[in-house]
Formats: C-alpha cells, structure tokens, sequence
C-alpha cells in the first residue's frame, strides 16, 4: 500500500474503533502509532515522534487558557452566578407564554459569557431551572430539551474551550475568533426563544403557565444582582480588546474574579476550593489527552499527505466552493449525531481546513478560516443536541430521570430545526459573523 491508500484506510479503522466505544483520545493515539509504524515500516521512529510530538503540542502557550476557562466556570457556579442570572431573567421574561423557558436560555446565554463549557453550562443551568420549570407546569420533554439547547450557547458564546482549540489547530488568532463569535450567540439565544414561542403556541398544553409580571421596581432589582457576571464579563473581553492583556491572561483574569466574587458570597471555601481544582484537573486531563491524541494522529496523516491530496483533487474537480462548505456542514451534521464536538474538531479540522483554504469565496484566507471556525462551531453544537449521541441531552436526562429520554429527542427537534436554519443564513450572509472583526480591525 501506498503512504496515501494507507492515511485512507485509517480513517474507517478510527470510526470503527470509536464505535466500540474505544475511548477517542486512546484511539487516535493508536491509529497515529500503528499508521506511522505501516507509513515508516518501523516502531522505533514512531515512538521518538512520540516524544517529539508530546513536547510540541503541550509547549504551546495557548493550551493554558483551557484549565482557566473551566476553573472560571466552576468558581462562577459557586459564586451564585447562575441563579442570579436565571431570576434576571424570569424577572423581564416569565411573563411569556413560554417565558420560563425562555429564561432559563437567557440565563444560559448569559453563564455562557463566563463559562467556556456547553456540559458544563447546560449541568449548571438545569440545577437552577429544572425545579422551576417543573413548578409552572412544563412538560418534562420539553424542559430537558430547552436546557439542552440552552447549554449549547456555553461554546458558542465567548469564551469557548472549542474556539480555543480550532484557533490551535488553525493558527488563527484567538481573539478575532471571539469577537466573531458574539454575533452568531446573540442569533442562537434570540432564534431558541423564537423556537419557544412556535412550540408554545403549537403545544400550550405542555408549554406550562406564565408566572405573574413582576413590576418594574423588582425587575431592575433583580437586573442589578448581576453585576457580578456583567463585571467579570467586561473585564476580561474589554481588557482582551484593549489590549491590556492577552486572551491567556484574560482567562486567568476572569478566574481569580470569580473566585473572589465566590469566596465574598460564601461558595467557596478550603473544602469547595480544592474539589475545583481537582474538577478542573480531570477535565483539564481528558481534553489533553484528546489533543495529545489527535496530535499523534495529524501527524501521521501528514505524513500520508492526505490532507494536501485532498484538497488538489477537490480543487480540480471544478466544483463551486459553496457546494463543497455545503458537503463538509452536512458530513458534520452526520458526525455529530455519533461524535462528541471535540473529537469532531480535532478529527476533521486538519482535513477540511487545507480544503476550504484552497477555495475561493471572495473574501481573504484570514476571513475564510474565521467564517468557516464559527460556521464549524455552530454544526458542532448542533451534534451536542442531536439524538442519538447529543452529550448535552445526556447531561440534562441524568438530571431528570422522570423524563423518557424519547421525549426529550421529539422536543429537541424543535432547537435542531432553528439551528440549522440559523446556520444557512450564517452561509450565504457571511458579512453577518464578520461585522464586528472589519468593524474593529
């Protein structure tokens, strides 16, 4: 076999052993090793690439701003954050038909600002939303798949542990990544009410009851317990783009805000204090060993020259750039339904980037990979809650064990239909996500 045939056939050994459930780092790692092995026809010059690789990937000074982010998001959750942020939100929106709903996304949106993590937001927000969903009459189906969707906003919205890892992989520049990114947020928070109202209006039954309109006087008072959030969430993006410190520091920043703001509301303590550094550790642990992994493996197909084959026979068959983005999107959404979003990331990034790079949409290579980062990232939290394998519903079933997982996927539709919706105009309007990067550089 050639080097190429051999970059091939990895590719249908690696989703075989990921469908036995092959944890995906482990099997990345050993499709990487044993493909250097067949590629060089010898161990020992995979296992010093071991070594080689190892030191590269986790000397790069980008990779610290992921423990921070989770650190940041776990001392928010202590510091109170998420329930101010829900009553905020069921202060100026509970009212609505649907309005409770509505503001358990609004408060997602708005611990998605602080919290670089969709399981991580979608776990938090049903702690505090669930009970009250429960309490005005929302069907369970319903309500699991509001926060599923809801925490979907935690990756979306900066800053994001995934944008985090496409900016690696890409070598594009962390902060105009961000600053694209809020746009399309604000388009998946405002487009999942709009989704609460069509439902509640087509199933009122199961929408629950408007809780009574709260005067004006409570509203801001609730309003003003937020400040925490607004705070952290200023400092760190308004230091990041004033150039005050980097998106790094920006992150260690914002967790030594939360921190203190969790330490004065009495969250955190020496006992609350350690299990978010051992939280953060583990997690921290089994995103890098995914790295490590698809590091290993990126090599290897680098190797084969995979990627770069690729992209010259798609480039000579002629076909519109727009009908080859349309593919890659569809073969996400495909991915997504068996495939948790950082796996997809780190498994297809090094082979769809040198694709879409070589493409001409009329804007420059920068534009593109920002463009084509963010329309990834939204397809991505599309596979968190898409049956059968969306994580997020996952997450938010374990915590509602009255709720038939099968009700949970019929409501859930309803939020996949407004992504993808969203995501099609993301596509043909491109200046959408990219106003605030030309408006600010």
């Amino acid at each position: 076999m050639t080097n190429l045939e051999i970059g091939m056939a990895s590719f249908p050994v690696l989703l075989t052993l990921i469908f036995l459930r092959v944890p995906i780092g482990l099997a990345m790692f050993l499709v990487g090793l044993f493909g250097l092995y067949f590629t060089t026809g010898s161990f020992n010059m995979a296992f010093s690439r071991l070594k080689s690789e190892t030191y590269s990937t986790f000397s790069s000074y980008s990779l610290s701003i992921i423990p921070m982010f989770l650190l940041m998001g776990h001392f928010a959750t202590l510091g109170g954050m998420s329930q101010s942020l829900f009553k905020a939100a069921e202060a100026w929106l509970g009212h609505r038909k649907g309005g409770v709903a509505m503001s358990a996304v609004g408060a997602c949106a708005g611990f998605g600002a602080i919290c670089g993590s969709s399981l991580a937001t979608a776990a938090t927000m049903s702690q505090v939303a669930l009970p009250e969903l429960r309490r005005y009459g929302y069907a369970g189906g319903f309500s699991t798949a509001t926060l599923a969707a809801g925490g979907t906003l935690g990756i979306l919205i900066p800053p994001s542990v995934i944008l985090v890892i496409y900016a690696i992989l890409t070598e594009q520049n962390i902060a105009k990544l961000f600053l694209s990114a809020f746009v399309p947020g604000i388009l998946a928070a405002i487009g999942y009410m709009i989704t609460i109202a069509v439902y509640a209006r087509i199933h009122p039954d199961r929408a629950g009851t408007a809780r009574e309109r709260m005067p004006y006087g409570e509203r801001l008072r609730a309003l003003r317990d937020v400040w925490p959030v607004l705070t952290v969430f200023l400092v760190v993006v308004g230091g990041i783009y004033l150039g005050v410190f980097t998106p790094t520091e920006g992150a260690a920043v914002g967790a030594l805000g939360t921190g203190l703001i969790a330490m004065v509301n009495g969250g955190l303590n020496r006992h609350s204090f350690v299990e978010s550094f051992m939280a953060t550790a583990r997690a921290t642990a089994m995103i890098f060993f995914i790295v490590l992994g698809a590091a290993f493996y990126n090599g290897f197909l680098a190797l084969t020259q995979l990627p770069q084959s690729l992209s010259t026979y798609v480039a000579e068959l002629g076909l519109s750039p727009w009908m080859v983005l349309t593919v890659i999107l569809l073969l996400y959404l495909v991915f997504g339904a068996v495939m948790d979003s950082l796996s997809m990331i780190l498994l297809t990034i090094p082979i769809f980037f040198p694709i879409i790079s070589a493409l001409d949409f009329g804007m420059t290579p920068e534009e593109v990979a920002i463009w084509f980062g963010i329309l990834v990232l939204i397809v991505v939290e599309v596979g968190l809650i898409t049956p059968p394998v969306g994580m997020n519903l996952f997450v938010i079933n374990s915590m509602d064990r009255l709720t038939p997982m099968i009700e949970t996927y019929k409501a859930v539709m309803y939020f996949v239909a407004s992504d993808i919706i969203r995501v099609i105009i993301l596509v043909l309007f491109p200046g959408i996500t990219l106003f605030a990067l030309r408006l600010l550089y």
